[in-house]
């Protein structure tokens, strides 16, 4: 999995040799040897600069419930446990867990858990047993190859309530996706979807040189916090997403032509929304009107 990396030290070996190691070059001294794998996606970020930047985008403070995905070799992961005190990380890589359970053995309140967060519950992580738990911050270097499920998987415990927000580093093109809005090509289901739940906030771009081995594109950071209130809350949600998967399954036809399994093109007219538009076109809150007579009028087969 792609993880947040140290730093390389840089720099005459000789030269540098009577002076004490920094933190970033202890961390690279125990996870020496480790190669990333490209089944994992892993591409270890070894910029500083980057790594403060996020470490400051995230704010950190004690008592909160904080869960990194894929802490890789550690570096977000120190001075995240540094200024919270306590830090659950779940990692995929086996050959890693027991260099993290080594190098951070001093922090009691650092957890690993051993699996894919694609199927992880994270429920696991929220304290069932307190008055008002605290609840999940979730961070993350998240692999290109999973990148759109996993946020899926991830939307869902908003849901719940269960999470305060979300910082990720992902692909450009898939922050991008998340932040767009109606009438750009890159507006789509994730974006929508991603929006019902959440406000989007795009912070800041990374350039492949930031990485080690450096991706063929550009990454960015991204946060992700839960509407409080939702902005335009549907009568079931799965049903808002099935509508919305079905439009943008051809995405170059009309309404009238990829929704007419679930709704009538006057029906569509009905509401208020021209049945001759791309589905690009169509804000979140059109998009809910659909689902939410879809849910109250389903569309039977001699119907259609």
């Amino acid at each position: 999995m792609s993880d947040f990396n140290a730093p390389r030290s840089t720099g005459n070996k000789r030269k540098n040799a009577g002076r004490p190691k920094s933190e970033a070059q202890k961390v690279l001294a125990a996870n020496a040897g480790h190669k990333a794998r490209k089944r994992f996606g892993q591409n270890f970020l070894h910029d500083g600069n980057i790594i403060n930047k996020i470490v400051r985008a995230i704010n950190p403070k004690e008592g909160q419930n904080l869960v990194e995905i894929g802490p890789g070799m550690g570096a977000i992961t120190e001075p995240v446990l540094e200024a919270a005190g306590a830090l659950n990380v779940v990692e995929i890589d086996r050959d890693l867990i027991p260099r993290l359970r080594t190098q951070f053995f001093n922090y009691p309140n650092f957890k690993v858990y051993e699996g894919d967060a694609l199927q992880y519950d994270f429920t696991q992580l929220i304290d069932k047993e307190a008055e008002n738990p605290a609840p999940l911050r979730i961070i993350g270097n998240l692999p290109y190859n999973i990148s759109t499920p996993l946020i899926f998987h991830l939307l869902s415990y908003t849901e719940q309530h269960l999470v305060q927000d979300m910082h990720f580093m992902l692909q450009k093109e898939v922050v991008d996706r998340l932040a767009a809005g109606p009438g750009t090509s890159d507006y789509g289901r994730l974006g929508i979807m991603a929006q019902y739940w959440c406000r989007v906030e795009p912070l800041f771009i990374v350039g492949p040189g930031a990485f080690n081995p450096p991706p063929k594109v550009d990454s960015a950071i991204v946060r992700l916090v839960p509407h409080e209130t939702l902005p335009f809350p549907t009568k079931d949600h799965n049903i808002l997403q099935h509508v919305v998967r079905q439009a943008f399954s051809m995405r170059r036809k009309t309404l009238r032509n990829t929704l007419k399994t679930l709704i009538s093109a006057e029906n569509i007219e009905r509401l208020g929304i021209d049945a001759g538009l791309r589905p690009e076109r169509l804000t979140l809150e059109e998009y809910v009107k659909i689902a939410d007579f879809v849910a109250e009028n389903p569309l039977k087969a001699d119907d259609q």
